[in-house]
């Protein structure tokens, strides 16, 4: 209901101002973008680091511990996921979301500063693997509590197009790890790239986090979290005993967003250069493309989803994602060039902006607020940490394995079934 004031609506007992609002999709595309930024910068210079870290026979098996060491981030998740939705679903949003960026700091710091292999042995590699393991903490704690928190402060009929800019900062995280890899390869040689430029990223996260852990404590708690009057005091068996088929069926539709996001945006830089013989230049330069598309049409399918419905659009997008998968796969296969692999990235953008443009909403109307941050998180990071953590790892196995470049495009068809059926099974929470 809409106060006196102009700028200012009531949810429950509670005023939500316009600059409020405005504010917390500000905290939230930054924050999350510097999280984001920090957690994939690893898979940008994965080659680089199996290179330094892991040293083996040949170049493939280097990429493939590397790979391996990326995944082991996502098997911290579910565990940051639990304990930052814990604390969130207790404490508040904002204090669990900025206790979340300086843990993925600290991450950060550790692999900016951490001595090869060459230079301290088998202590490297694990250096990686505790700096991989905090990043998955924290990474864990980020989802859940970014959604929480933006669709808490925003009004009903408009949470779609709210937590659609989550989808946003992801796409401000591509871009921005696209653009420092370009300019890092582009204007270093091999040697110096090798010898100090990959840490550049790691540096530049960790000391941009300050600024994001400040700008979390500056904006207000949501209101919903805020008049809720009876806090669970076990969130997590809460969630597991009343909403398992809300559990389940997130998860399975996560499944879709998470293997498109690593694949497509993360890891085709590296797919170009190696199976395509592409330079890698134009691999970060796509990822830039990618990543613009999916940030200015991430909030354009939210808004969409609230005036159709959001089930409507998501399922839409998954079958389409579902029949071009292959075909494009084909055609980036058939002729590697720049315009080819420009176009494969602004379609696959479109696609996966339209996919999760609605999902956040369509989560956070699952499960009610006084477990929603548990049970988003138990959700989105069980099906990140078992089809989008190694999905890297696993289609550079079965490429090695099968010879077929193609092998990506199979396992996105797959996903695509998965969150196909995971819509269906979709049970939205009833108050």
């Amino acid at each position: 209901m809409a106060t006196g004031a102009s700028n200012t609506i009531l949810v429950g007992e509670l005023p939500v101002r316009t600059v409020t609002r405005r504010q917390a999709i500000l905290a939230t595309v930054i924050g999350s973008g510097l999280e984001w930024f920090d957690f994939s910068g690893y898979a940008f210079f994965a080659a680089t680091i199996g290179k330094l870290f892991f040293p083996a026979r040949d170049e493939t098996t280097s990429l493939l511990l590397a790979l391996a060491t990326f995944g082991v981030g996502f098997v911290m998740r579910p565990v940051g996921g639990i304990v930052f939705g814990i604390y969130a679903d207790k404490k508040g949003r904002k204090r669990a979301l900025s206790l979340a960026m300086l843990v993925m700091a600290l991450g950060s710091a550790i692999i900016a500063f951490a001595p090869t292999y060459e230079s301290i042995g088998i202590a490297a590699p694990c250096l990686i693997v505790i700096a991989r393991m905090l990043q998955g903490l924290s990474a864990g704690g980020e989802m859940g509590g970014a959604t929480a928190f933006l669709t808490e402060h925003a009004p009903p009929e408009r949470r779609a197009f709210y937590s659609s800019w989550i989808q946003t900062s992801i796409g401000f995280a591509v871009v921005i790890g696209s653009l420092t890899g370009t300019l890092i390869t582009s204007s270093m040689s091999v040697d110096s790239l090798t010898a100090w430029g990959w840490r550049i990223p790691f540096v530049v996260g960790m000391l941009v986090a300050p600024v994001g852990y400040y700008i979390r404590l500056r904006i207000e708690e949501t209101p919903e979290f805020v008049s809720e009057k009876h806090h669970a005091s076990t969130p997590l068996r809460d969630v597991i005993r009343e909403q398992p088929r809300q559990v389940l069926s997130s998860l399975l539709m996560v499944v879709l967003w998470t293997v498109c996001t690593y694949v497509i945006l993360f890891y085709i830089p590296t797919y170009v250069v190696k199976y395509l013989h592409m330079s890698q230049r134009e691999g970060f330069t796509s990822g830039i493309i990618s990543g613009v598309v999916l940030m200015v049409m991430a909030p354009i399918f939210g808004a969409l989803s609230d005036r159709i419905g959001k089930q409507r659009v998501l399922s839409i997008a998954a079958f389409v994602i579902l029949v071009a998968c292959y075909p494009l796969f084909s055609h980036l296969i058939k002729s590697p060039d720049f315009a080819t692999l420009l176009t494969f990235q602004v379609v696959f953008g479109v696609l996966i902006a339209a996919y999760t443009g609605p999902i956040l909403a369509l989560f956070t109307e699952m499960f009610p607020s006084r477990v929603r941050t548990t049970g988003l998180s138990l959700a989105y990071n069980g099906a990140v940490t078992l089809f989008g953590g190694f999905a890297s790892f696993i289609i550079t196995w079965l490429t090695q394995l099968t010879g077929d470049a193609g092998s990506a495009s199979y396992y996105i068809i797959f996903a695509a079934v998965v969150s196909l059926f995971g819509t269906w099974l979709m049970k939205p929470h009833q108050s």
